[in-house]
């Protein structure tokens, strides 16, 4: 037998486009590592509250710079980001709450469906910019991502209910107590020692804690020809 897995905590909303970046670099590498990653869904709001932060885009300067990054994170990460066209009313306005109450219900009971069901939330709010705060376009990314209609209408029924609300505020608050000020914020247990890495732009220093081999953002499947 090998040595156990590292387990990584990735603390992320899909408010957030970066990560979106970061969540599928992770998806990417997690059986490739060996790590055992784990999705925690989190407030991105709550967090920028607690640690004092701003949003990028609530900075002209950043919010700029974002616009003409985000095409180039497109190629380089092969995800299909866009840069929605009313990004105020979008995230800044709309937000993601009930988005997140319900990937914290997914996680709570069929945790199995949690990648999936996420990734097709990003696709709506930061590939195809449509929403994702309605009703009916939760259960069309939850449909999408393959669970049944009758399973995502019980998971949509649980969002306003304590357990689940309880269960967010749970996770967003040890994203702070970890020391979060944003998202994506990956959390490596590594040989009794915790590390905090920010943003989807550290996944090199990733696999020098991990002692694994970075191959790019978009490493080679198991069974492709190098």
């Amino acid at each position: 037998m090998g040595p156990a897995p590292r387990v990584l905590e990735l603390f992320y909303d899909v408010l957030s486009p970066y990560s979106w970046l970061g969540f599928e670099v992770l998806c990417r590498y997690q059986h490739l590592w060996n790590i055992k990653l784990q999705l925690r869904p989190a407030l991105i709001a709550g967090i920028m509250k607690d640690s004092g932060n701003h949003p990028p885009s609530m900075v002209p300067r950043k919010g700029q710079y974002m616009r003409k990054e985000i095409p180039l994170l497109k190629q380089f990460f092969q995800v299909p980001i866009h840069f929605p066209k009313d990004f105020y009313d979008v995230v800044l306005k709309k937000g993601s709450t009930n988005a997140m109450r319900f990937l914290t219900a997914v996680s709570m009971e069929q945790p199995e469906m949690l990648e999936k069901v996420s990734r097709e939330l990003w696709m709506r709010i930061w590939s195809q910019d449509e929403d994702i705060t309605e009703s009916q376009s939760i259960l069309s990314a939850a449909e999408k991502a393959g669970m049944s209609a009758q399973q995502a209408q019980r998971f949509l029924e649980k969002i306003p209910t304590e357990q689940v609300k309880n269960k967010l505020r749970e996770i967003t608050d040890a994203a702070c107590k970890y020391g979060a000020f944003g998202l994506p914020t990956t959390v490596a247990h590594v040989d009794g020692n915790t590390h905090i890495l920010f943003g989807s732009d550290r996944m090199e220093l990733l696999a020098h804690l991990l002692g694994e081999k970075w191959m790019g953002p978009v490493p080679p499947t198991p069974n492709a020809r190098l």
